[in-house]
């Protein structure tokens, strides 16, 4: 009996397809979402020169001369805002010629935003009152194109246009990637409709396909729903950020996030029964924390200044310097003792927790300055320019309305048993770990469904092309 071997051009070619019309609906309905993003992203890592020039008055102090102790500062900046704002940092001024920022909490602020007072620390002129935002201090106007960025000024709801972008964004790329390596063997017309547009669109995609890729693994780790999966798995294999223990009871660094300077860890030793100071006892004290730190090995001149919240707890000195060198060094201090109960130093961090670090503020276009900001906002304009031409080879090529025979199910109905239990699968794990791509998956499918069925191929399963 003649052994019958399986066909593998049409298994090539039922993949090729299925590849094909994966990449089409990704760049067609969640396109749009990454190109807001793109345009987002772009704005925001080109305005930091924008704010220095925005926020001049309140950034640069006017008067030279020895800067006054900071809780002379601190108490300048007490005067302007009242009693009712609680202290929550001190920025000491980075160099001659800036401004301290002195920063409190109140009611009615968003979620990590702050009430900074900027004083110059000669005169103690108050030179501005703004909010700032995160653990980067940023001002309202990056502030608001970061919102833009993150969830469309819409909360928490909005956060999902962004995660669904990042969860898509590597799927198109691959998928445009293996077209390209597929087309290169079986060339296309150059005289085809949309050639033109395809032939940019395909190089433009392919330098820039590494740098979507960091893009869609970054951004996936502040989304709201993966996000959550991914902070699992790191602490699962202890991928995480080392931080600092706040509790006068621990004296070693901590496992925790990348805002872990927020919560405090337990210890082993009693903690300190005395009582929280008072503010102004805490103010005055400032001067000899920055003295300790500085001795402790803080030695950037970027550094915020927590007191502690509570009694029991420790200061918090930290670097907040992400460009490179990285300096984010975080120590604790005994507000009795004034002896250094903790640190996380970014040297001893594990390399995962330092690559993390950088990736994230790479994306932010921080890590190396204006050389990053250039990358980024280039990697931004090209990935929105190849969105605009994948638009264009659909206009020119798009079916005739009620054709149903260029859907994601028929391309997937010619995939041979091992391929569709294989799909299957992917697909399955990859709803859970990202769960805006399974249900937008599944919104697909159900838009085929409809599309098949009003077109009849429920009743004629046989219609449609095979896969060349």
């Amino acid at each position: 009996m003649k052994t019958v071997r399986p066909a593998t051009g049409a298994s090539s070619s039922a993949l090729r397809l299925f590849v094909m019309r994966l990449h089409f609906y990704a760049g067609l309905f969640i396109g749009p979402f990454i190109f807001v993003a793109a345009l987002s992203g772009t704005l925001y890592v080109l305005t930091p020169q924008i704010e220095d020039v925005l926020y001049r008055e309140q950034l640069l102090s006017k008067t030279a001369g020895t800067p006054q102790p900071l809780a002379v500062q601190i108490q300048s900046a007490r005067s302007a805002v009242g009693e009712g704002p609680r202290l929550f940092a001190v920025r000491p001024a980075a160099g001659d010629g800036q401004a301290t920022r002195v920063m409190f909490t109140q009611t009615g602020l968003g979620d990590s935003e702050n009430r900074a007072i900027f004083i110059d620390p000669v005169s103690l002129a108050v030179q501005g009152d703004l909010v700032v935002y995160g653990t980067s201090g940023i001002l309202p106007f990056r502030t608001a194109l970061d919102y833009l960025h993150r969830n469309l000024l819409l909360g928490d709801l909005g956060r999902n246009y962004s995660e669904l972008a990042a969860s898509w964004l590597w799927v198109a790329v691959l998928g445009g990637v293996l077209l390209w390596f597929w087309q290169k063997r079986t060339p296309k017309s150059a005289s085809a409709r949309g050639a033109s547009a395809r032939r940019l669109h395909t190089t433009i995609g392919l330098w820039i396909s590494v740098g979507l890729l960091f893009l869609s693994a970054t951004g996936l780790t502040w989304s709201r729903w993966a996000g959550d999966n991914i902070d699992r798995f790191r602490t699962e294999a202890g991928w995480i950020t080392p931080s600092v223990s706040l509790d006068l009871g621990g004296g070693n660094a901590a496992a925790g996030g990348e805002h872990a300077e927020h919560q405090g860890h337990g210890g082993t030793t009693a903690p300190s029964s005395a009582p929280l100071m008072s503010e102004a006892e805490l103010a005055a004290r400032t001067d000899e924390v920055l003295a300790v730190a500085r001795a402790g090995g803080i030695d950037s001149p970027m550094v915020e200044i927590r007191p502690p919240r509570a009694a029991g707890k420790a200061w918090m000195v930290r670097e907040y310097d992400r460009r490179w060198p990285t300096q984010v060094d975080t120590i604790a201090i005994d507000p009795d003792t004034m002896a250094i109960t903790s640190r996380a130093d970014f040297e001893t961090f594990p390399i995962v927790a330092k690559l993390i670090r950088w990736g994230i503020d790479a994306h932010m276009g921080i890590l190396f300055g204006m050389a990053n900001q250039i990358v980024m906002a280039a990697l931004g304009i090209a990935l929105m320019v190849a969105i605009v031409y994948g638009y264009r080879i659909w206009w020119l090529r798009r079916p005739s309305p009620g054709n149903a025979q260029r859907t994601l199910i028929k391309a997937w109905s010619y995939l041979s048993v091992r391929a569709k239990l294989l799909s299957v699968i992917a697909a399955i794990a990859l709803g859970w770990a990202l769960p805006l791509m399974g249900a937008s998956l599944a919104a697909f499918v159900c838009i085929d469904l409809v599309r098949w069925g009003l077109t009849g191929l429920w009743e004629n399963p046989g219609k449609g092309e095979k896969p060349a």
